[in-house]
């Protein structure tokens, strides 16, 4: 009986005796199969192997960030977001040890754990049960998780306060339940923006984009964009930290706004000289 995990997602499968088929996840339009084919792992064997390793680094004052090297599954980055005392998981990476654990504990330990999208789900009960936190899941997303949990809490609407300034907004557009995390004392009372990739930092980094699938290339119409706007407008940002750690530096909010309205132009075919 194992837990398999996706090689190519991350995505960590109830007990059971034999493999999945396939990947849930990896099978729909936004993710993809191996071209080489399925492929599983355990947690049990990355541990033993000693292949991997955990880097936890201060990006800034109460937020750290966490990636497994070499890279593994999607290669997303995971934070810790302390605000006020309350320590919040921002995103989950495949790859848990004794050594993270050990230097989360120094850090102040976990009080939950919150999820932008099911792509990120990855192992987070077995960082749940390390720390014996709750997570949490916007209801839309519930067909995604592939390991159940009492641990895992749906929760609903469009917005959910973990502590005094710690807010998550469902946007959707990347999926349904897709979910941003607004700091308000982060970046020294400036705030942060974590986002996964629900909002996208792009290769210019005072930009951002929004995707239906970033693999597949499949865009969001125009309309669901402008939705995604508006929900975060009303809020201060100086930074956004995405899934893979690219960061807009200043005035993030408002870079949000522009690149919006530049989407939609594109989508409009206004940006275009032919």
């Amino acid at each position: 009986m194992n837990r398999s995990i996706c090689i190519t997602c991350g995505t960590q499968y109830a007990l059971m005796e034999n493999d999945p088929e396939g990947c849930t996840i990896c099978r729909e339009e936004r993710q993809y199969v191996n071209p080489e084919g399925q492929e599983w792992t355990t947690l049990e064997k990355m541990q033993e192997g000693k292949q991997f390793q955990n880097q936890v680094i201060e990006e800034e004052r109460g937020l750290y960030s966490i990636t497994t090297a070499p890279s593994f599954g999607i290669g997303q980055t995971a934070y810790i977001v302390q605000q006020g005392g309350f320590n919040l998981l921002w995103d989950c990476i495949p790859y848990l040890d004794l050594q993270t654990s050990n230097r989360i504990i120094d850090l102040g330990g976990l009080d939950a754990i919150a999820l932008s999208h099911p792509h990120y789900y990855s192992t987070q009960v077995e960082w749940a049960e390390a720390f014996n936190v709750p997570i949490y899941i916007h209801e839309d997303d519930q067909q995604w998780v592939m390991r159940d949990s009492e641990l895992i809490h749906f929760w609903s609407g469009e917005t959910l306060e973990l502590a005094s300034g710690l807010t998550i907004y469902r946007l959707g557009g990347h999926f349904k339940g897709g979910a941003v995390l607004h700091s308000e004392s982060g970046n020294d009372g400036r705030g942060l923006l974590l986002t996964g990739d629900i909002i996208q930092v792009v290769a210019d980094q005072e930009w951002v984009s929004f995707m239906y699938s970033y693999p597949n290339l499949i865009p969001l119409p125009a309309n669901k964009v402008k939705e995604m706007a508006d929900k975060v407008n009303p809020l201060k940002f100086n930074r956004i930290y995405n899934a893979f750690h690219k960061k807009v530096v200043t005035e993030a909010d408002r870079a949000v706004q522009k690149s919006a309205e530049r989407y939609i132009k594109a989508l409009e075919g206004q940006l275009f000289h032919t």
